[in-house]
């Protein structure tokens, strides 16, 4: 008797490891993290070059996928904005950009670490290392340095 309702929860123990497995997975690639690659790239209203240009955005800017049309991408950005960029001008990777007005970037994964630099909201960092609740960042200028995960999108 054991037997049979131990194999039977495991059973289910298996069926909702494997459902929140493909939920969790389903929602990582909705939210794919891309970033621009060039100095400055044209987000669009439309999936090619005669839609309107909404923002022109800086290297390493993040966006997140949300759907594929030819040779375009309709993205997100860190407002909640939706536009289509070109695929040449992306690459997936591991970004962040600032979302509060004053953010200090430290030296150290530490509140303790010297203040490195000071920046504003809307600045497009790539990620280095992540430590903790820590993110190693480097600008598209060089600057480099430390943000808490709750300054950035």
């Amino acid at each position: 008797m054991f037997k049979k309702h131990f194999l039977k929860d495991m059973k289910k123990g298996f069926l909702i490891a494997f459902l929140l497995t493909a939920l969790h997975s389903g929602a990582a690639s909705a939210a794919e993290r891309y970033a621009i690659t060039g100095k400055i790239a044209n987000i669009r209203s439309g999936p090619g070059t005669r839609y309107e240009v909404l923002v022109k955005a800086e290297k390493n800017y993040p966006l997140d996928f949300i759907k594929k049309s030819g040779n375009w991408y309709e993205v997100k950005d860190f407002e909640g904005d939706v536009g289509w960029v070109h695929k040449s001008l992306i690459r997936k990777m591991s970004a962040v950009i600032t979302v509060k007005s004053k953010c200090n970037v430290r030296a150290g994964p530490s509140t303790k670490e010297g203040i490195v630099f000071i920046c504003e909201r809307g600045v497009p960092f790539e990620v280095i290392k992540r430590e903790g609740n820590w993110i190693n960042v480097r600008h598209s200028g060089g600057y480099e340095g430390w943000i808490h995960k709750s300054l950035v999108w």
